[in-house]
């Protein structure tokens, strides 16, 4: 558990110092996320981002489990 949560961290400072460079990738503004977007009310629901995001969890979870 205690490697987890140090590998966990390291990996969410990793994401912190990147973000000027990660912030540019067009996640969330792929093609099949919807947008409403109306005077006084805007909605988002990124689908294809969470599929996306989701598929790149799973595989780096099944390379680091083997």
């Amino acid at each position: 558990m205690q490697r987890n949560l140090i590998i966990i961290g390291l990996i969410i400072a990793a994401i912190g110092l990147l973000w000027p460079w990660l912030s540019k990738l067009p996640l969330g503004r792929l093609p099949g996320d919807i947008v409403i977007d109306r005077p006084g009310l805007k909605i988002f629901f990124p689908i294809t981002t969470m599929i996306l995001v989701s598929v790149v969890i799973s595989v780096l979870m099944w390379f680091f489990r083997r």
